[in-house]
């Protein structure tokens, strides 16, 4: 079994369709996506479709949680960058409609998936232990441990620091799938509403399941367009 495994989309289609495009090159069966799916960006509401639309396995992530949950008209704004985010959640939220914030508001924070192996892999947004606490790589692992939690599986597979990583802590798998729509590799813009950062690359992660185990394999995806207004190469 072959997955492709994403995270921290954040309404960011065009790099949602770039690291899907490369992935057509290979067959594979499951679409993981561990949150923060589809705000601030420019293109809410397709990308969610584009998600539901090829049947990916997703869980809530922070800002998911927050868009489908919160009441922008109580919030109380204290700049113009929280200004700018009150504002546009209150555009995506009237352009998804009730119906779809109660799907996101009803994601789930963790799912297990079985691994051919008998093993498990537990997709989450941030850890085990708190959906909204980051595991990042330049944790030590006894930091790593303890957000593991009581039952993590045999892999994990998360995202929210949008820096990808692979360690492993005992016998378990940390794979941090990094960002598609707010990579911190290379160039951007500065963060505008509904534009949003606009990262050069893209993050994904293959992981294959097969009887004898897992493998894995961390990708990074350029975005040619923005590559080439920076004058840099379409691979990085």
């Amino acid at each position: 079994m072959l997955m492709l495994c994403v995270s921290d989309i954040h309404g960011n289609l065009d790099a949602l369709r770039a690291v899907l495009a490369t992935a057509e090159r290979r067959s594979f069966h499951k679409l993981l996506v561990a949150g923060d799916i589809v705000f601030p960006g420019p293109a809410p509401l397709e990308t969610w479709r584009r998600l539901t639309a090829a049947g990916a396995v997703m869980v809530q992530g922070v800002s998911d949680k927050a868009l489908a949950t919160l009441d922008p008209n109580a919030l109380h704004p204290r700049s113009e960058h929280e200004r700018a985010m009150v504002e546009r959640m209150k555009a995506v939220r009237s352009e998804f409609g009730d119906l779809i914030l109660e799907r996101i508001k009803r994601l789930p924070t963790q799912v297990r998936v079985p691994l051919e192996d008998g093993g498990e892999l537990l997709l989450v947004h941030g850890s085990p232990s708190d959906p909204a606490e980051a595991m990042t790589f330049d944790m030590p692992d006894d930091e790593l441990n303890a957000l593991l939690g009581d039952d993590p599986a045999d892999v994990v597979v998360c995202g929210m620091s949008h820096t990808p990583f692979h360690r492993t802590i005992g016998d378990v798998h940390i794979i941090n799938v990094g960002s598609i729509g707010e990579a911190p590799d290379g160039l951007r813009t500065a963060p505008t509403f509904p534009d949003g950062p606009r990262p050069l690359v893209a993050h994904a992660t293959w992981i294959e399941s097969t009887p004898r185990g897992i493998t894995v394999e961390q990708i990074t995806v350029p975005l040619e367009e923005r590559a080439q207004e920076h004058g840099l190469p379409a691979t990085l």
